[in-house]
Order: structure tokens, then sequence, then C-alpha cells
């Protein structure tokens, strides 16, 4: 029997952060239902001396906002995907993004893995939920979690997963075990 009441939908919020180059515009494209939004400009020379390209030689683009994506779970019930930039310059777009946010996945790549810190300490510093997700590259040297938790300095309540942010099932299995810490954390007695 309808009660009459119509259910609110409810809209929830991830940010995907990360170093430059790590995989945050490509896993926000692996997952989303729609072509996502994308800010991604030329790299110029003014980024010359500035943006490391060490580990991504190849790379040519960079986003300067944000990725923009959408995940419909039921009907009213919808995640929106925001990814970061990564490069400092551009970490003033950062607060703005965070606002409202569930949880963050901050994607790691071992082969410059100092470049999530950053990711890391915004998150821990604003009481944020996140998980680490370390994008296996191709060619790039794998490493266990604990390793990874380890180098990272984590807390052990902190998620880390090997993943391949091109791959829908990978990127899926992140998201998951992000809204799933975030409730835990976020239900946890003495949560803010």
């Amino acid at each position: 029997m309808d009660s009459g009441l119509s259910e609110d939908p409810v809209a929830l919020k991830i940010l995907i952060a990360g170093g430059f180059g790590v995989g945050k515009t490509t896993l926000v494209g692996a997952i989303s239902e729609i072509k996502p939004l994308r800010t991604e400009e030329v790299l110029s020379d003014i980024g010359v001396g500035v943006d490391d390209l060490d580990g991504v030689e190849g790379k040519t683009t960079t986003t300067v906002a944000m990725d923009f994506g959408r995940i419909t779970i039921r009907e009213g019930l919808v995640v929106y995907l925001f990814g970061t930039p990564g490069q400092e310059r551009f970490w003033f777009m950062w607060d703005e993004l965070s606002y409202g946010a569930l949880g963050a996945v901050v994607i790691a790549d071992t082969r410059r893995l100092t470049d999530c810190f950053p990711s890391i300490d915004y998150f821990e510093q604003r009481g944020t939920p996140f998980v680490v997700a370390v994008n296996c590259f191709d060619g790039a040297a794998t490493h266990s979690v604990e390793d990874v938790r380890i180098a990272l300095d984590l807390d052990d309540d902190v998620p880390v997963l090997l993943c391949d942010v091109r791959r829908r099932a990978s990127a899926k299995e992140v998201m998951i075990s992000l809204v799933e810490h975030s409730l835990r954390t976020l239900t946890a007695p003495g949560a803010r």
C-alpha cells in the first residue's frame, strides 16, 4: 500500500584523489554510467619545471578543475564522482570539491608513492574517510598491501586495495570498499 509519502532522492559524493598522472581520470571514466565531464587541458610551457613527469613521461594532458561522473545505484540513490586535480597549483579546488563528500579514494602509484601523501594528509586532517587504491600499472613493480600500508604510514583501519583503474569491476570493488569504510567510520562511537 502506498503511504502517499515520497522517498527523497539521495545523492552521495565521492572524491577521487592522488598525485599527477596516477589514474584519477581513468577511474572515473571506467565506472561512470555517463560520459564523464573532464576538464583536461594539454600540458603547456607553464608546467615545465613545475610538473614532475618522472614515471609518466607519455602524459600529454592534465585535469585543471575536476572530472565528474555518475553511478545510479537504484532509483533515488545516485553516487557522484569528483576527480580532483593532481597538481599542487590546482589544489585550491579541493576544498570546494570535498564539501559534503562521503569519503575519498586516494589512488597510489608505487612508482611515485610519495605523490599520494598530500591527498592522505588532506583527508586525515579533515577527518574524511578514505581508502587507498594501489593502481597496478602495466610494468610497475607490485608490492603487498601491507608493504604499501607501512610505506604510507597508514592506520590499520584504512583499507588498502590493489586495483586496475581501467577495469570497471576493479573500480567497483574500490567504491564498495570506500562506502563500507565510510559507514563504519561515520557510525563508530565518537564519530563526528
